[in-house]
């Protein structure tokens, strides 16, 4: 994940929450992939404390040092000498025919587009490869750098001989699909014009409070106002769906138990309030020791490049670099 902003409840409820049970099924490896972010980094001093932010979140939702490795991806230096290893196993068609780039770069028209936007599929491929990964747990908009790296896997195997574990992408168990409070059509994104339809996970709860009692609903004064219809009352579906997620329920009960938009929203708020306190309290605990917070990610990077240094010297041995 890229330290490029706050995390929000639909980031929590959509996949944070399934890496941090994950974690005990798999051997886990979360970095904090900050040398990407330098692709959109243009202010001195900022990305080191979005990284130290970010990894005190990714330890308050619960992420166990012990359990899983969560690092920065610039203290592994193997991610930087992979990555070049894969950008000349790439070719210059294969990355231009990437969707992500192509969106990004009519985004920013008539902008500085970095050209680390358009080679970054190389580097994310050396993030994958370095841990000879069998599953990348993807939505569908990054399916195609997940294929674009079995490609690269795949041409650097065959020309220097059995290298890489080819990666699957899998689609992690269905989280909550979390909308804009004030546009409930559109997922809830940092990005909005306006934050007064995202939630994040370090808001002060009367903030909390505020955008869920705000939050847009309908007209509709009927008996079966409350009801779960995303087609025909998407903000009201929206509130039941992230009810029932922090909650453990259905949003069909969680719709049962409402007449009025008014305590629907309300209930909304203090359930996901219950489910996020203990997250707040614990980022700014780990925020207020930073020694501690390096430690943990020390021992992350340790443990990484135990993993990543065995694999970059198969790859380069198998090119026949000379050793140094």
């Amino acid at each position: 994940m890229q330290p490029t902003g706050d995390v929000h409840l639909g980031n929590y409820l959509g996949a944070l929450r399934n890496w941090v049970s994950g974690q005990h099924t798999c051997d886990a490896f979360h970095g904090i992939v900050d040398l990407h972010a330098l692709t959109v980094t243009e202010r001195p001093g900022v990305l080191g404390e979005t990284t130290m932010s970010l990894a005190a979140m990714f330890f308050a939702i619960g992420l166990d040092p012990d359990v899983s490795t969560v690092f920065v991806q610039s203290h592994v230096p193997e991610h930087s000498q992979l990555g070049w290893m894969m950008e000349c196993t790439v070719s210059y068609g294969e990355l231009s025919r990437m969707t992500q780039f192509k969106d990004k770069t009519a985004k920013r028209e008539n902008q500085f587009i970095a050209a680390g936007l358009f080679t970054y599929p190389a580097l994310q491929a050396g993030d994958i490869l370095l841990y000879d990964a069998n599953e990348v747990p993807v939505g569908d908009d990054q399916r195609q750098h997940i294929e674009i790296t079995r490609d690269i896997a795949i041409r650097f195997n065959h020309r220097f001989g059995d290298t890489f574990v080819l990666p699957e992408a899998v689609t992690p168990a269905a989280g909550a699909r979390v909308m804009s409070l004030q546009d409930p059509t559109s997922k809830m994104s940092k990005s909005d014009d306006s934050d007064a339809g995202c939630v994040f996970l370090i808001d002060d709860p009367k903030v909390v409070m505020k955008k869920f009692k705000r939050a847009v609903t309908d007209s509709d004064t009927g008996p079966d106002a409350v009801r779960y219809d995303r087609e025909n009352k998407p903000g009201v579906a929206n509130l039941l769906e992230i009810n029932a997620a922090v909650t453990g329920r259905t949003p069909a009960s969680v719709a049962d138990d409402y007449t009025q938009y008014g305590a629907l929203k309300v209930d909304t708020g203090e359930a996901v309030l219950a489910a996020l306190d203990p997250i707040r309290e614990r980022y700014y605990e780990l925020l207020d020791d930073p020694g501690e917070l390096s430690r943990l990610l020390r021992v992350g990077a340790e443990k990484a490049r135990e993993v990543a240094s065995v694999t970059l010297k198969r790859a380069q041995t198998n090119v026949g670099m000379l050793p140094a």
